[in-house]
């Protein structure tokens, strides 16, 4: 029964992702109210989706996708039509194209326009496919059965993901007024990107951009900041980084900033990397004494309590202690800053990148092979550009502003500079 229900859930969401969670809705209820008749209209309708997005790759297969004079061919909008669906007839806009100002009718949408063609077996058959979420072998398929090449439709998937590519590579950041930057590694088809996210004084995110190399290294870091400041953002010493505990983007901050880096250590990857140490009997005590240590609103309290946490440790297991130690003003940053609570729970680790990475693994994983660098970029771009559209501005962003002061106040007197530099 479990898996009946969670294969119910899955088909759901599938069907929002396609045609959108408004429609679904308001069709799912008409099949409840009219049994099969509205089922039936349904799938009309998802076919007619299918059949509109077929005729208008067989418009660009023909013309090419903007106008071409040498052709002779130019897209004319598009007219109310209709098209059969098993036996059944739909209205459908079928798009218009014209050459030497003469009309010329798509082949696919004249054999759309025979009963015999779009067969019931042949709709059923597209639908299987978009149900297991095949979108791509499904417009394939169907695009094959009315003249549409393969090549085609796969170069409109190529074209897709190239503009994506090129409009986050090529986009400015000079209007992006920084105030903290997140840094982290995705790793896909054996390559490192690392990553940059940025949220700037309005709580806003934004993906930055990446840098691709064979592993996360300084070199690397440095190349992505080359590029983030060719495009306009200013990346000054008054930025708060967020990062994990990887050696290559610490290293390239701490070369580049010295002692003026605001760096704020995940708090998430270093407890788990103590725990780690710990036999499984000191894990959960460890865990709540970490914890109990960083809720502390005090800088001074607060550093009080990891050094009790670090001697408890060092009874335990002196390396678990050596790795606080190793990180434990990093990741009381943002308590010697004073940032309030809310807005701490927001900064205190790299969640919100790691966030992005998760839709990128849920977005690529029907990806088996990436076939070049070209592609694997294609994608990752296209992928944060989709993410993107889903980010909310962070909570507490009200506080950013006093923050941000406080920072450059901060700088003036030696005896407050020395609160910001890394212990």
């Amino acid at each position: 029964m479990k898996r009946i229900v969670e294969s119910g859930k899955k088909s759901k969401k599938i069907f929002e992702s396609v045609f959108g969670e408004a429609w679904v809705a308001e069709e799912f209820a008409e099949v409840l109210r009219g049994g099969k008749k509205a089922l039936d209209g349904c799938m009309m309708e998802m076919g007619r989706i299918l059949g509109e997005a077929i005729m208008n790759l067989d418009r660009q297969q023909v013309a090419g996708k903007d106008y071409d004079p040498e052709k002779g061919y130019a897209k004319w909008g598009w007219q109310k039509g209709s098209i059969y669906l098993g036996k059944q007839k739909v209205k459908v806009d079928h798009p218009r194209l014209r050459k030497h100002g003469e009309e010329q009718v798509l082949s696919s949408y004249a054999r759309m326009k025979n009963p015999e063609e779009f067969s019931e077996e042949l709709l059923l058959q597209a639908m299987r496919g978009i149900s297991a979420r095949k979108y791509r072998e499904t417009i394939t398929e169907m695009g094959k059965h009315f003249g549409v090449s393969p090549t085609s439709a796969s170069n409109r998937l190529i074209e897709a993901t190239a503009r994506k590519l090129k409009e986050l590579k090529e986009r400015r950041l000079d209007k992006f007024d920084v105030f903290a930057i997140f840094l982290d590694t995705v790793h896909r088809g054996g390559e490192a990107f690392v990553v940059a996210m940025g949220v700037d004084v309005h709580g806003t995110k934004q993906c930055l951009g990446f840098w691709q190399g064979a592993s996360e290294n300084k070199d690397v870091a440095r190349a992505l900041f080359w590029d983030l400041e060719n495009r306009g953002l200013k990346i000054t010493q008054d930025v708060l980084f967020v990062t994990d505990g990887g050696g290559g983007i610490i290293s390239m901050l701490k070369s580049r900033f010295g002692k003026e880096l605001i760096h704020q250590r995940c708090t998430i990857h270093k407890d788990r990397n103590i725990q780690n140490h710990l036999p499984k009997r000191y894990r959960k005590e460890a865990h709540q004494r970490y914890r109990n240590a960083l809720d502390l609103n005090d800088y001074s309290e607060a550093k009080s309590a990891m050094k009790d946490f670090e001697a408890w440790l060092r009874g335990i297991n002196e390396s678990a202690a050596d790795s606080l130690l190793e990180a434990r003003e990093e990741i009381l940053t943002l308590h010697r800053l004073k940032v309030p609570h809310l807005l701490r729970k927001v900064l205190h680790s790299t969640n919100p990148i790691e966030s992005l990475f998760s839709q990128v693994r849920h977005c690529e994983k029907n990806i088996k092979h990436y076939r070049s660098s070209k592609m694997s970029q294609r994608w990752l771009a296209a992928v944060m550009l989709h993410a993107e559209e889903t980010f909310r501005t962070v909570k507490g962003f009200e506080d950013i502003k006093t923050v941000m002061d406080r920072i450059k106040s901060m700088r003036g007197p030696k005896e407050n500079a020395e609160l910001l530099q890394v212990a």
